[in-house]
């Protein structure tokens, strides 16, 4: 759990440093206007072309199969899109794996849902 709330500041700080040794080299992002790799996402972060400015977490649930864990946050995201701010009701996918001694992310989707919405636990 605490590496997704770290994530979640370092994505709100544009810190690309940490989210790079973060990131796996193959990982994914699934975000409403399209799908990329590492390094578009770490370019987009980076130039705040998406700037994440806070992800309100309302609601979290982990689990864990061996060397894998998925998380779902429920979250308000206020974020700056090429120059607008908007606000978004979202749950997000997040799936890591443990390499060695450290958790890399594999993938991170964006679901839009309704401010009602409840993680089933």
């Amino acid at each position: 759990m605490q590496i997704s709330k770290d994530k979640w500041q370092w994505m709100a700080d544009k810190d690309v440093d940490k989210l790079e040794k973060l990131f796996d080299d193959k990982a994914k992002f699934l975000h409403m206007s399209g799908t990329w790799k590492k390094a578009e996402e770490l370019e987009i972060i980076k130039t705040g072309n998406i700037w994440y400015k806070e992800a309100q977490v309302h609601d979290t649930a982990i689990e864990i199969s061996g060397e894998t864990a998925i998380v779902w946050n429920r979250i308000t995201l206020i974020a700056m899109v090429r120059g607008t701010e908007v606000k978004t009701e979202f749950t997000v996918t997040e799936v890591y794996q443990k390499q060695k001694k450290e958790w890399k992310m594999l993938a991170l989707s964006f679901s839009s849902v309704r401010d009602t919405h409840q993680i089933k636990k």
